[in-house]
């Protein structure tokens, strides 16, 4: 059996054009990813010639506003199509995910003036962009980053090391935290880079478990000078910024990790079906029936949850707590369901010639990136229950 794009997921979509977007989607999916996307992941290639195609078409800007080159749509539909895309290939979906979060600090915190000059081109434009805030020593602790940022007349002069930087050394532009205060939070401003900024460098990419094709790297600034019409948001702003960011990107985490979840379900459902032992196939045994029924059941579970925080978000509502519950959620589901599917095919599982395996490795990290999912349980439970006495 080879690789087969997911199966058509029935959807409840606000809009006609909203349906429309999405055919498309999976139409672009199952025609430029999927059948690529096993080879060039193994080969570790980064499809950035995917990446201007999506630009062009428009889904590297979904969320945003129509008056800077962006779609107008609302997250539930944004996120839908961030599930598509990842079903067919994670560094994909991961790619959009991260290059949405890089241009947040632009599109909701910069002026006027900041939005007209660089949204259009990071929107539309071909260009994308990388977020910077994890450090070799600051990863769940992002508040203790020592990046820093020193004013020097007109310009910022930025000096350190961010590390597990998705995009790291093919981004056109990095959103940037860096300290220009005191330790803490209330020291951190956020500065939009651009990527061929002299000074700035990337490491050799990380070799990595799964997601392979997405370059993974630490970015290195040495002397980075970036004039002060670059810095986004007041000084000291940048941890509010980063966290505002975080929200609406642990969503597109959440999106990605169904994404992946359905597509490993549709592979082991695929194989049940053809599979035949004892003279008919494996699907009609009941053990791998409800085994297949409790994958199924965790998939739409994950996806009823992340666009409930979508809408949520859509309307205008406190969303923060929902998206950690998404976020950690779905990635467990992911986990969960891609270790299902390998079990359901078997040793055929365990090999690279059936895509499970691969989807396996690739859940793995979506427990892991745009905070732990221990974190999302502490920014649950604050939620809950409040923030911890001192």
């Amino acid at each position: 059996m080879s690789d087969r794009a997911p199966q058509p997921v029935a959807r409840r979509l606000p809009s006609d054009e909203a349906r429309d977007l999405l055919a498309l989607v999976r139409e672009l999916a199952a025609r430029e990813i999927a059948p690529h996307a096993a080879e060039e992941e193994a080969a570790g290639r980064f499809p950035r010639e995917l990446f201007a195609l999506l630009s062009r078409t428009g889904l590297l800007a979904l969320p945003y506003d129509a008056a800077y080159g962006g779609g107008d749509q609302p997250y539930e539909v944004y996120l839908q199509m961030l599930e598509e895309l990842a079903a067919a290939r994670l560094t994909v979906g991961l790619g959009v995910s991260v290059h949405t979060l890089a241009c947040h600090a632009t599109a909701h915190f910069g002026t006027e003036e900041q939005r007209a000059a660089h949204l259009p081109a990071m929107l539309g434009g071909g260009l994308l962009g990388a977020y910077c805030l994890s450090e070799p020593s600051s990863g769940s602790d992002a508040a203790a980053l020592r990046t820093r940022a020193v004013r020097d007349g007109d310009d910022w002069v930025l000096d350190g090391t961010k590390a597990w930087i998705t995009h790291g050394g093919v981004a056109d532009f990095y959103t940037v935290l860096a300290r220009t205060g005191g330790p803490g939070p209330k020291g951190i401003t956020a500065f939009l880079v651009p990527g061929d900024a002299p000074g700035l460098s990337t490491a050799a990419p990380e070799r990595k478990m799964g997601l392979k094709g997405s370059p993974t790297a630490q970015v290195h600034f040495d002397g980075v000078r970036v004039p002060d019409a670059r810095r986004i948001g007041a000084e000291g702003q940048g941890f509010t910024v980063a966290l505002a960011a975080l929200d609406s990107g642990r969503l597109g985490i959440a999106a990605c990790a169904v994404g992946v979840a359905q597509a490993a379900l549709d592979q082991a459902v695929a194989y049940a079906r053809e599979r035949r032992q004892f003279g008919r196939p494996i699907a009609d045994f009941q053990g791998l029936r409800f085994l297949l029924a409790d994958m199924a059941t965790r998939v739409a579970a994950g996806r009823a949850l992340y666009l409930e925080a979508a809408r949520l978000r859509d309307a205008g509502l406190p969303f923060s707590g929902e998206a950690a519950m998404a976020k950690l959620s779905c990635s467990d589901a992911a986990m969960q369901v891609t270790t299902d599917a390998v079990q359901v095919l078997g040793g055929a599982g365990y090999t690279a010639e059936f895509p499970v395996e691969r989807l396996m490795r690739e859940a793995k990290v979506l427990q892991i990136v745009e905070g732990t999912n221990q974190i999302q349980r502490m920014v649950i439970a604050r939620h809950v229950v409040g923030p911890e006495s001192r």
